[in-house]
Order: structure tokens, then C-alpha cells, then sequence
């Protein structure tokens, strides 16, 4: 090549997960990978009626460039949905970005230096390593209880990180939800320090049962960037999320968005607008949660019909996701191929571990997108996959495994 590039593109890599999406477009392939919302949950009318009302009513606003930090009127939203959950925000702490991945890619360049310490749970979101790696940061597992990542910082490397990543609402992959006790902890903790929490809470209304616990973001003003999108609760398409933070560090990242693209659509911005005005998550909100309930359901009768009893998985309050154990010995990446040969896909646990040696046995699992029916056929492909005793081929370099 007579073009060089840099030494930070190195550091971009490929998602197993978008890989893996493409196989969906296989006639008859039965997708439980990609955290895809479910389509039938897109307000496709509401939308439609909206996008109508603000061309006809601000149509020269709405596709003209506007401010970088997003409209006025949606920040001011946002701070007050922020306010409350318990978290205090004003409309100058509130940046709207494209998606709440452009929010965590600013994350990493306002905050990471070549060698700083990033803490991350473990498995942790892959979407956030990817954003933060081109920076060159260290990423530093944090060991998990069960209740929640702990919050053990006496270690110098601990001690001295730049930034803390946490997911507390029904962790992507694991569907794990933070204590209110954990978090309350982590708050304690983080107060006497020096490292920035970095809340990302997607799934936060994603929520069965009853709600989770306040984001940490509530216990430590001053101290942490809360990240929120609408693409689970309206539609990914629309690309439109926020960040939430003190107001130096909005500057910030408000500068380093105009680098990049300088500001997110107008359209869209007031088209998202207009239905949050309309109340539309009043409705919207029960209609998804129930949606993914029954689907979230299925998939737990269906574990429990097909699955051998040395699969192992945790009950999920919320969210998209849930996190299979198989037993030890047992390596998803190398059972994949049997599962895709069935037309059935999912994500290796590997993809989601950022340092240390990952399990191999683990993996994901989304019931979002798939209806019951597909869900049951699915299932039951992967219980015959994973009850075979026949010897699997470990990636180059490992040690050959067996599956069940």
C-alpha cells in the first residue's frame, strides 16, 4: 500500500457481533446474536405523523445546520427525564451525539491518554472496548460477586485510573443488574477518588418487574458521564443518544464532536422531539417491556426444556440479553460453526472480555428480536449442539475441548 496510516487505526478492530449479522441475511437463519430491537416495537405511525408536523411547521430549522451541542428544547428534556431518576442535570450538562456510541467514543477522547487505566467489568460491553481502544488505554478487569462489579481500588493500578465503565441496568452480554447496596459502594468508593465513573444505561427502561436501582450517576455529581440513547426505546435507525456530564467536560467533548461531525441531524433531533413532547414513551415503554418479557420467557422455558443440565444461566430482569455457561472444557467459538450448520447464531462469550484470559465456555444469547416460535426452534438446535460429546476443534493454539 503507498498510502501509511496511522498507528492508531491499527487499534480499530472488526465486531464479531456485526460480523455474525451478516449471516442473518442466510434464508432461514435464526439470529439470537445482534442486540437488535425488536421491529415490531417501532412507533412507525407516531413517527410518521411527526416527521409530517415538523416539516410542516419547521421545516427551515429542521434542515438547516444547528447548534453542536444539540436543540435547546431536547436538552432540556433530557435533563429533566435525567432529574427524575434521581440524577441532578441542566440542559448545559447534556451533549445529544449520534447514538450513545458516538457519546462513549468522546468518552475516549477527552478522558484517555496513551497508557491510562480504564477499569471495565468483566465481560463488559464490546461496542465500549472498541471505542476506547484506538486511545491506547490499559484495560483492568474488575472481579464480579454476583451483585455487581466490586469496587476494589487499593491496588496502584486500580488506585490511579483514569476511568471506571460501568453498565449497572441489565449488563450487555450478561443481563446482570448492579445492587442498589453495590452501587451505593461504588459511590463510596469513587468519592474519595480521583477516577470519573462512566455510567452507560441503555437498558435502564428495559424493565420487567420493577425498575433498577437510581444510576450511580445520582450519588457523585461532578464525578460521572452518564450515557442514554433512544434507539432501544424508539428505533436504533433514528441514531440519536446523549451524554450527560459536568459542564467543562461537555465543552469538551463539544469540541470534539465538531472535529468529527459536527452536530447531530436537526430532523431528527425535532422529530424525537415532538413524539417525547407527545408523551409517546408513556405508551411505548409498557408495549416493549412486555414485549420482551414474553420473549425473555420463551427463551427461559425453552433453556429449561432443551438445554442439558450442565448449561447453566441467570434469570434476567431486563434488558435483551442472556448469558449461557457451559460446562468447563466446553468452547462456544468452536461450537459455533455446528450451531450455524442448524442456521442458528449467537456470540461467543470471548468478544466481551478485555484483559486476562477470557472463558471460552461462555456465551450470548439476545431473545429481542426473535419471535417465540423461532425462539423454541432455535433452542432446541443449540440444546442438541451443546449435548454433543463428540470432540470440537479449538482455535490454533489452544487445547482441543470437548462440548458437554
Amino acid at each position: 500500500m503507498s498510502i501509511i496510516l496511522s498507528q492508531r487505526s491499527a487499534r480499530y478492530t472488526t465486531s464479531p457481533i456485526r460480523e455474525l449479522l451478516k449471516l442473518t441475511e442466510q434464508p432461514g437463519m435464526i439470529s439470537l446474536a445482534g442486540g437488535l430491537p425488536a421491529a415490531d416495537s417501532f412507533p412507525v405511525n407516531a413517527l410518521r405523523a411527526a416527521c409530517a408536523e415538523v416539516l410542516d411547521t419547521q421545516a427551515h430549522a429542521a434542515l438547516q445546520y444547528g447548534p453542536s451541542e444539540g436543540i435547546a428544547p431536547l436538552r432540556q428534556w433530557v435533563a429533566a427525564h435525567l432529574s427524575a431518576q434521581g440524577v441532578t442535570a441542566t440542559a448545559d450538562e447534556v451533549l445529544i451525539t449520534n447514538g450513545s456510541q458516538q457519546g462513549l467514543d468522546l468518552v475516549g477522547r477527552v478522558l484517555i491518554d496513551p497508557g491510562s487505566t480504564v477499569l471495565v467489568e468483566r465481560p463488559t460491553y464490546l461496542g465500549a472496548l472498541q471505542a476506547f481502544a484506538p486511545y491506547a488505554p490499559q484495560f483492568v478487569d474488575l472481579d464480579d460477586d454476583g451483585d455487581g462489579a466490586l469496587p476494589a481500588l487499593q491496588a496502584p493500578a486500580r488506585r490511579d485510573a483514569r476511568m471506571v465503565y460501568l453498565q449497572p441496568d441489565f449488563r450487555n452480554p450478561t443481563g446482570q443488574t448492579m445492587t442498589a447496596a453495590r452501587r451505593a459502594q461504588w459511590a463510596l468508593a469513587l468519592r474519595d477518588s480521583k477516577i470519573a465513573l462512566v455510567e452507560d444505561a441503555p437498558y435502564g427502561e428495559l424493565w420487567f418487574d420493577g425498575p433498577p436501582p437510581k444510576p450511580l450517576a445520582a450519588q457523585l455529581p461532578g464525578q460521572s458521564i452518564l450515557l442514554g440513547t433512544f434507539s432501544k426505546v424508539l428505533s436504533p435507525g433514528l441514531r440519536l443518544g446523549y451524554v450527560h456530564a459536568p459542564q467543562d467536560v461537555i465543552a469538551q467533548m463539544t469540541l470534539a464532536r465538531q472535529a468529527a461531525d459536527l452536530q447531530t441531524s436537526s430532523l431528527t433531533q425535532r422529530l424525537v422531539l415532538r413524539v417525547l413532547e407527545d408523551g409517546l414513551l408513556d405508551a411505548q415503554l409498557p408495549r416493549i417491556r412486555a414485549l420482551y418479557r414474553a420473549q425473555r420467557d420463551a427463551m427461559l422455558a425453552a433453556l429449561s426444556r432443551h438445554m442439558p443440565d450442565t448449561v447453566l444461566w441467570d434469570v434476567p430482569q431486563g434488558g435483551m440479553f442472556l448469558w449461557l455457561r457451559l460446562p468447563q472444557g466446553a468452547d462456544a467459538t468452536a461450537l459455533l460453526p455446528l450451531a450455524l450448520a442448524r442456521k442458528v447464531a449467537y456470540v461467543p462469550g470471548t468478544a466481551f472480555y478485555a484483559a486476562g484470559v477470557a472463558p471460552r465456555n461462555t456465551l450470548r444469547l439476545s431473545y429481542a428480536t426473535a419471535t417465540p416460535a423461532q425462539i423454541e426452534t432455535a433452542i432446541a438446535h443449540l440444546g442438541k449442539v451443546f449435548s454433543t460429546t463428540s470432540r470440537v476443534s479449538a482455535p490454533r493454539g489452544d487445547t482441543p475441548v470437548f462440548a458437554g
